[in-house]
């Protein structure tokens, strides 16, 4: 995670009753894996932003720094001038877009709670590319309206809401923007709706750039699998006592889809599972350019490639532009 986020996490956190904290960790966690959409705002109050921020703010912002790092990849020669963070809450998608492509540009977060968006425009403070953000209350439904700008991000924003709003938020981010990054839980229903954003998106004439090699039908037969990736997460001090966990670090699951009307080159192909390394041999599950799923087998007989193929992780583009057979 970013340094200067990490540390001001902590500044803002510091003495935050680690007990208060827990109880509203565990109704966030039943909110963002659930599938029943809300009707008031998850974020309910200083207590619960400040909960917030300190469990779901990191893992956030490395998913959606994750989807974006493919995106751009997709796009080498393209930064966004403006950015609009839908349902953004504290922030960390803002952070993520920065890390992605350093520099000031017009940011601004919309979301319906005022408690998320005070303390997300403290913590932005201390990053001097999001002080000019504007942080506006929005009722993220069938009456948003989006301002035109260059990039539309949607986290974990999806499943807060009906499908009827669902539909109305895809299609005015696809009416206001050039590229449409959204990330969702790596839960089979978080891929269903990202899979159902998809194909509105490309119905509105947007290409998927990442993480599908293709803009054809999704090849994964619905409800015996689902697309997902992984991000790992530096856990603090902090982050272990809110989450009750020893370890330094955890692993965030997600699924994404980043569209745009930019021309683009997606990966030939992308890995989606973890690579199988074996003696003499890695296992590849991709994602192929030709609408289908496939495994290869890279051996040491195959050079370079089997160098990277080692070295590949899983959500990877397959084979790396630097690597020869």
């Amino acid at each position: 995670m970013n340094d200067t986020l990490r540390s001001t996490l902590e500044e803002l956190l510091d003495g935050l009753p680690p007990k208060q904290a827990a109880g509203a960790v565990d109704r966030l966690i039943a909110n963002y894996r659930g599938e029943t959409p809300t009707h008031a705002p998850i974020l309910r109050d200083r207590a619960d932003v400040a909960a917030y921020a300190a469990y779901r703010m990191p893992a956030t912002f490395e998913a959606v720094r994750s989807a974006l790092a493919a995106f751009a990849a997709a796009v080498p020669d393209w930064a966004p001038a403006g950015h609009v963070d839908v349902g953004g809450g504290t922030g960390a998608a803002t952070w993520a877009v920065e890390a992605t492509w350093p520099g000031e540009r017009s940011v601004t977060v919309l979301d319906w709670a005022e408690p998320a968006l005070a303390l997300g425009r403290e913590i932005a403070a201390a990053n001097p590319a999001l002080r000019d953000a504007r942080w506006q209350h929005a009722r993220i439904g069938a009456d948003l309206t989006l301002e035109n700008t260059d990039l539309v991000t949607v986290s974990y924003v999806l499943n807060e809401v009906s499908e009827a709003d669902r539909t109305a938020l895809v299609d005015a981010a696809a009416g206001a923007a050039r590229a449409v990054v959204i990330v969702e839980a790596g839960t089979p229903a978080g891929y269903a709706r990202v899979i159902e954003a998809r194909d509105r998106l490309i119905r509105a004439g947007f290409r998927v750039a990442a993480p599908c090699p293709h803009s054809a039908a999704c090849p994964i037969e619905p409800g015996k699998d689902w697309c997902h990736f992984s991000a790992r997460v530096g856990r603090s001090s902090l982050h272990r006592q809110v989450k009750g966990g020893s370890l330094a670090y955890e692993d965030e699951k997600f699924s994404y889809v980043a569209a745009t009307r930019l021309p683009a080159r997606p990966a030939p192909a992308r890995v989606i599972r973890r690579p199988q390394i074996r003696k003499g041999q890695v296992l590849l599950d991709l994602c192929e350019a030709d609408e289908r799923l496939g495994r290869t087998t890279v051996t040491k007989r195959h050079g370079d490639l089997y160098k990277a193929a080692r070295d590949a992780d899983w959500g990877d583009a397959w084979p790396p532009e630097d690597a020869s057979s």
